[in-house]
């Protein structure tokens, strides 16, 4: 009933109207203004947050719900200071902190809900909407693709029409305004949309900050790729994932499908089960000497947790990552000292062909001949006779390829189990396996016969995206293989996979593969008209990731010279953002201008004007921004005797500025103007016999 009261009065005294009541109870319309930007905002962080956070605000909102409708405060001051303790304690119990990406969103989202339950006035659920874009922003931390991107556009959509409607009167909220929807996103659309060129400029001027903005990482869907050890399965494994690892575009001279090797973890040491690398080898330039012409390629690398980065071929030079410094073994394994957590970009010229270490250390040549002992027997025996029988090193080489390309071998993702004697069940039993099974088998066969040998593992090949001409590498192109020291050769890249399955190389993890293992997404998305349609979307991504969330320092700088020198530093940039800005300020003047003049030739705002003068010199000047009913009170309580007056003429401008009198309205504004005529106020009159 309270709220009915409120209505009523205001239906017969409208120069009264308030709208600050503490007491009154929120109506429902308004309230679900506030609910479902919140709900598309809060929706994504519900699938990273705890489950009883989304319940508890889910709790909250149908409580406040029930309250607006019955007109019933339905939780006490004190019972809402308890539920808020106890998020507190639930979130500290549950991240053990309430700061930091983790623990901060889901400390605010549990205190929004919270504040659900005392939204009664028009300020608390403005409030509650700037919460909402602060949840909205902190998607970033989790997630920047375009998609993420994209919906965000929409949620902010959202809240910029919950803050419109939450300034709405309460008459807009009637039974006969509930399409009134319509206009508010409409509004909502043309402020966005008119904010767009500053902030556009703002992002090309402004000066890039070096590293993540307030210090906290970049926390992007970090993957799961390529580890630092490899044992049987693993890589077969990876294989049946079709996510992006990185993407790399070359400037010039293209590679070959045989050059398309690019390294990541290289293992020496095998247990009889897995390879790995128990001790990095010291960080030193290696002995090499690159090969015919360097490639030039920039590369953009998807976040993996780990601390290796695709290298392909021998660098002429490392590039330097902000914040996060690299080293180059001797085996050109190229790491960094924190993982990559966060998507990174870096530039190259390498050669794809050169000659590594040919004067192998006796340290390292030991390291390369270690094997566990008495293990794997026929294997053992199979490349002794190899090496009895062989004029030089490389006829041993050439021997096991020729066992992996005459015998009955398959190239499989389903291998069966091996035992205990693992290479002695591949070699002579199963003789079905992937490209760890024959890189593992064949480094044990070299070592076996007396040459020094290692497992590299990385990515091999790529798909080609003719829309922007650059490299697809996925989660199924990762890959391994063997390098072999030979004397005057020095670390020799064979690939005893190719020997099986020569596909693999030439075209690709889908053509060498049986049809019924390929991965889901060969067989899905390659139709005649699905892979441009893939391929496309790839490139927008692509798009996205190096002019968007890739636009640092150096693409900034590159970018501005382009257009011109002056804007190649800092100071350039400053000029060019506080000129812009103006720019911008007078382009909306000249275009708001016309309204304006609109607005200044509206009859009933120059009767209103003429009724403000003649208060002004009865001595009560309106103030610049000072309301027509707040200046009304201010003149009924300073001359009492022209309170009808005053509050008739009020009642009279706003029926024809806000309501839908028409005609009457404004010819009885006119007539009420006309007949208004004060008398001077006694201060007026003294402050005008003041000598000046």
């Amino acid at each position: 009933m309270p709220a009915l009261q409120v209505r009523l009065a205001q239906a017969r005294n409208p120069g009264r109207i308030n709208l600050a009541q503490p007491n009154v109870p929120l109506a429902v319309t308004p309230l679900v203004w506030l609910l479902i930007p919140l709900l598309l905002v809060l929706a994504p962080h519900a699938l990273r947050q705890p489950f009883w956070i989304s319940l508890s605000w889910l709790a909250f909102a149908l409580i406040s719900l029930y309250a607006a409708r019955t007109g019933r405060q339905a939780v006490g001051s004190v019972l809402k200071i308890v539920l808020a303790l106890a998020g507190v304690a639930g979130v500290l119990l549950h991240y053990g902190t309430v700061v930091g990406p983790a623990g901060g969103v889901a400390l605010v989202t549990y205190l929004s809900g919270v504040k659900l339950l005392e939204t009664n006035t028009p300020r608390d659920r403005l409030g509650l909407l700037f919460i909402g874009c602060f949840l909205l922003v902190a998607h970033f931390l989790d997630g920047q693709s375009l998609v993420t991107a994209g919906y965000m556009v929409f949620a902010a959509l959202a809240l910029v029409a919950g803050m419109i409607a939450t300034q709405l009167p309460a008459t807009a909220f009637s039974s006969s305004s509930q399409r009134a929807w319509r206009p508010t996103f409409a509004l909502a659309a043309r402020l966005m949309a008119q904010a767009l060129p500053l902030a556009l400029l703002i992002f090309l001027l402004f000066p890039r900050l070096q590293g993540p903005l307030w210090g906290l990482p970049q926390q992007v869907a970090a993957q799961t790729g390529l580890s630092d050890r490899m044992s049987p399965g693993d890589i077969s494994r990876l294989i049946l994932s079709d996510e992006l690892a990185f993407r790399a575009e070359f400037t010039g001279a293209q590679p070959t499908p045989q050059q398309l090797y690019w390294r990541g973890p290289v293992l020496w040491d095998y247990d009889g089960r897995t390879w790995r690398t128990a001790t990095p080898l010291p960080a030193a330039m290696p002995e090499a000497t690159g090969l015919g012409q360097p490639l030039r390629y920039s590369l953009t690398l998807e976040p993996h947790r780990q601390r290796w980065l695709p290298l392909l071929g021998l660098p002429t030079r490392l590039p330097e990552l902000p914040g996060n410094p690299t080293r180059l073994g001797a085996d050109l394994q190229w790491e960094s000292k924190e993982p990559i957590n966060q998507r990174l970009r870096y530039e190259i010229e390498a050669y794809p062909d050169f000659q590594l270490e040919p004067e192998l250390p006796p340290a390292l040549r030991a390291r390369a001949l270690l094997l566990p002992a008495d293990d794997n027997p026929r294997a053992r025996a199979l490349a002794r006779g190899w090496l009895a029988g062989a004029a030089n090193d490389e006829a041993v080489v050439n021997q096991a390829l020729a066992l992996f390309r005459t015998q009955p071998f398959f190239y499989t993702l389903n291998p069966p189990r091996l035992g205990e004697a693992a290479v002695d069940d591949f070699l002579f039993a199963t003789r079905r396996g992937f490209c760890e099974h024959y890189a593992s088998a064949f480094v044990f066969l070299m070592r076996t016969a007396g040459l020094p040998a290692r497992v590299v593992t990385g990515y091999q090949g790529g798909e080609r995206n003719p829309l922007g001409n650059y490299l697809i590498v996925r989660g199924r192109d990762a890959h391994a293989w063997a390098e072999v020291w030979l004397a005057g050769q020095g670390w020799v890249r064979v690939d005893p996979t190719a020997a099986v399955a020569p596909s693999r190389v030439e075209r690709g993890i889908g053509a060498a593969l049986p049809a019924a293992e390929r991965p889901g997404g060969l067989i899905t998305l390659e139709g005649a008209w699905l892979r441009p349609l893939r391929l496309g979307w790839d490139l927008l991504n692509n798009q996205w990731n190096q002019w968007v969330l890739g636009y640092n320092q150096e693409r900034q700088r590159q970018f501005l010279a382009r257009l011109s020198p002056l804007l190649a530093n800092w100071q350039g940039m400053v000029w060019a953002l506080v000129v812009g800005a103006a720019l911008l300020v007078v382009a909306a003047a000249v275009v708001l201008w016309p309204r304006l003049a609109v607005i200044r030739s509206d009859p009933a705002s120059r009767e209103y004007q003429r009724f403000c003068r003649a208060l002004a010199r009865h001595g009560i000047p309106r103030g610049a921004s000072e309301a027509p009913e707040h200046y009304a009170r201010r003149a009924v309580a300073q001359c009492p005797d022209l309170a009808i007056n005053i509050r008739h003429i009020t009642r009279a401008y706003l029926a024809c500025r806000y309501g839908t009198e028409g005609n009457d309205a404004l010819r009885d504004l006119q007539a009420a103007v006309r007949a208004f005529r004060p008398r001077r106020h006694p201060a007026a009159k003294l402050k005008a016999a003041k000598p000046t």
